[in-house]
């Protein structure tokens, strides 16, 4: 099993970044660059305890789906994410907003575990690691931007 940790200081209060973390069209709209989209579950609003929402997306070149739930959630300081259903033996994410000054500071801890023994350990040691932090990295960068009040295209 594999575990990393981001942290990301975004300039609006805690509950505006729990929020737009928690809502499924900012989701997609952050994650467009591998066509996400909703394919099931919760469609179109802010998530909460006990939904789920079904993620289809491309990476590496391949379609994949992913059911995730929302399993913990304490306004507005923490949430947390696990895979249901989809292309991990194992995935957990953990969310913690906390107000620093007249921002707020996201912390991401993923834990995660690839499928196919060896080969798989291998992947995420290799590969895998690497590629999800990035790409929680952009989502957070996307959010960013949004609640800061800059264009979702960085100018």
């Amino acid at each position: 099993m594999i575990r990393f940790q981001l942290a990301s200081r975004v300039e609006a209060e805690p509950q505006r970044v729990f929020d737009a973390s928690l809502d499924v069209g900012l989701h997609t709209a952050s994650m467009s660059g591998a066509r996400e989209e909703v394919v099931a579950g919760v469609t179109d609003r802010v998530l909460v305890l006990g939904d789920t929402v079904t993620w289809r997306a491309r990476h590496f070149g391949v379609w994949w789906r992913m059911t995730a739930e929302i399993t913990t959630c304490e306004p507005p300081g923490y949430f947390v994410d696990e895979q249901r259903r989809g292309p991990f033996r194992y995935w957990r994410h953990e969310h913690r907003f906390v107000a620093e000054g007249e921002g707020t500071v996201m912390y991401d801890s993923v834990e995660f575990a690839a499928p196919f023994g060896p080969v798989g350990r291998l992947a995420e040691v290799l590969v895998l690691r690497r590629y999800l932090a990035r790409l929680i990295g952009e989502r957070n960068r996307y959010l960013q931007r949004i609640l800061d009040g800059r264009p979702s295209d960085g100018r």
